[in-house]
């Protein structure tokens, strides 16, 4: 595992290098990119040093306990019980970080609620969803921005979606999809009752931009006569372009 964690802490150093090159600072696309992966690639090294600060120091109490002091052996002792649980603590976290990502978790998201069933209710619930995931958003640091809405006739939204962007945006709001209830007495309600309303959720991840050239060369215009009747412009001329 040290290996990969040294190899990882490696690119983590150039990504560092490259984030005060002129050329990446200009283009703000790169710049974006590489300022991602290394904001992702950050936690595992900030864990990688602490890990191995706690192997250095195993060594260091394990030197200890050959010695000549009995009271220093004796608090080296205790000194290597609780390193080597903060070690296996940070052997399991590591292992955690390293296991491979959907490679979607990364991206920002789009955020679509829609209201179900419960009419007017249903508006107002998928209102304060919406409140919801923007509060928590901004508690995340996540920027949000709306795209579109259909406002309910007694307020809140018949249809929303919201565009969300920031670190790990995808990756941690995918479970958010489904269906979502609640059951309570609704403003709308005179006498009382309780109703059971809902509202669906989907998290997207944002499509990447892609750059396209389409070339001349692979472009091609064709002409055709028309063949029913409408004199002799029609029937000699070419007039239709496809």
């Amino acid at each position: 595992m040290l290996d990969k964690l040294d190899a990882i802490k490696g690119r983590f150093d150039n990504l560092g290098i490259a984030l005060t090159n002129p050329e990446i600072v200009s283009d703000n696309k790169k710049f974006t990119a590489i300022s991602k992966e290394y904001r992702s690639l950050e936690k595992i090294v900030t864990a990688r040093n602490e890990y191995i600060k706690v192997l250095d120091d195993i060594e260091f109490n394990k030197e200890v306990l050959s010695g000549e002091d009995a009271e220093m052996r004796d608090l080296a002792k205790l000194e290597i019980s609780g390193l080597e649980q903060s070690k296996e603590a940070w052997e399991k976290a590591l292992r955690n970080m390293l296991i491979p990502k959907d490679p979607y978790d990364e991206k920002n998201a789009i955020l679509e609620i829609r209201a179900g069933t419960g009419g007017d209710e249903a508006s107002l619930f998928a209102g304060n969803l919406l409140r919801m995931y923007i509060k928590y958003c901004e508690k995340k640091g996540w920027k949000t921005a709306l795209l579109s809405e259909s406002e309910g006739t007694a307020g809140g939204f018949k249809e929303v979606q919201v565009e969300v962007v920031g670190d790990d945006v995808y990756g941690t709001l995918k479970f958010e999809s489904g269906v979502h209830r609640v059951q309570r007495v609704p403003d709308t309600e005179a006498s009382g009752r309780v109703h059971t309303s809902a509202a669906t959720v989907a998290v997207m991840p944002e499509a990447e931009e892609i750059d396209f050239e389409l070339k001349e060369s692979d472009v091609k215009m064709e002409t055709a006569r028309s063949g029913g009747a409408g004199g002799q412009n029609v029937n000699k001329v070419e007039t239709k372009v496809f």
